[in-house]
């Protein structure tokens, strides 16, 4: 796929994410902790990467090594921003990572966030249940 239709998709993806998360009731002006998720089989690759989003003025999580299901190892890292949930700068943002993805020859794998009401980010239970076995 090329950079521009992974940018289109990818903002077609911010719209939908956003429009649910709403759609939930989560609040709407709150901040949000948005975790952009990048990875490489070749740490020094995804390395350089993690600088280039540094320099953007995200912070970046240590990269972690993790197993796929076929056996295969790649590492990956968080580029991570707080904001309002808004569309035109998550466009913004996964566009730049994406290009810096693009450069550096890793993957943009998405973003993610929590549901948010009036006291602040709602946890999946489940999720830290998993964590802990």
């Amino acid at each position: 796929m090329s950079v521009e239709k992974e940018i289109e998709h990818q903002q077609i993806e911010n719209r939908e994410i956003v429009d649910a998360l709403l759609a939930d009731g989560s609040e709407p002006k709150a901040i949000y902790p948005i975790e952009h998720h990048m990875s490489c089989a070749n740490f020094d690759t995804l390395e350089k990467a993690a600088v280039d989003a540094f320099k953007l003025g995200f912070e970046v999580t240590d990269a972690e090594e993790l197993e796929l299901d076929d056996g295969a190892i790649i590492f990956c890292f968080d580029a991570t921003v707080d904001h309002e949930l808004s569309v035109e700068r998550l466009d913004k943002d996964t566009e730049a990572l994406i290009r810096i993805a693009q450069k550096n020859k890793v993957q943009y794998d998405g973003w993610g966030t929590y549901f948010m009401d009036e006291n602040g980010p709602v946890f999946d239970e489940d999720e830290f249940e998993e964590d802990e076995e």
